[in-house]
């Protein structure tokens, strides 16, 4: 009986990593790239991933956005403004998509990132050479907001993830968050 007690624990363990590995909110679900690390629960975010970074650069992160049903504003509001959090930005590549079922629009920004944060959003310091990731999934209750953002160099080689990600989305069954 001694030995069951670690076998709990081990599979307790897995049971948490493989739930771990998937995200939900309004309806829709996703799994989380392997190599991104889970962080820590933070205000307004449905989740906060933390993505590798390349040789010779920082990490970047991936934060997820549910505010309700009808709220966070329109598409076009919050990649404008995802935008314009960039100086001397690359003109956005913007694209619509489907994904199960659901539309999905996504846009790719590179540029001095302003790094907005705290209750106002203002700057936390310039950050040049940095990327945005970014898709909204029109989700049946309501819209998630997918805001990657690091280091060039990072991103690039996160994009391959961040697609997968983004099209790893389906129905979730789950309430909605």
């Amino acid at each position: 009986m001694k030995r069951a007690f670690p076998v709990v624990l081990i599979l307790f363990a897995c049971a948490a990593a493989a739930l771990a590995a998937e995200g939900a909110a309004a309806g829709v679900k996703w799994t989380v790239p392997p190599t991104w690390k889970i962080e820590a629960a933070r205000p307004m975010r449905v989740a906060t991933y933390s993505i590798p970074a390349a040789p010779g650069s920082d990490a970047g992160e991936c934060g997820v956005f549910f505010f309700g049903t009808g709220q966070g504003g329109g598409v076009d509001e919050n990649i404008n403004r995802w935008v314009s959090q960039f100086e001397g930005a690359t003109p956005p590549k913007k694209s619509v998509k489907t994904i199960a079922g659901f539309k999905v629009h996504l846009v790719d920004v590179s540029g001095t990132y302003l790094a907005p944060g705290g209750p106002m959003m203002q700057s936390q310091g310039k950050k040049p050479g940095y990327r945005l990731l970014g898709a909204i999934v029109e989700a049946p209750n309501g819209m998630v907001f997918f805001k990657s953002t690091g280091p060039g160099p990072t991103m690039g080689k996160a994009a391959a993830d961040f697609d997968r990600l983004i099209g790893s989305i389906t129905k979730s069954d789950a309430k909605p968050f």
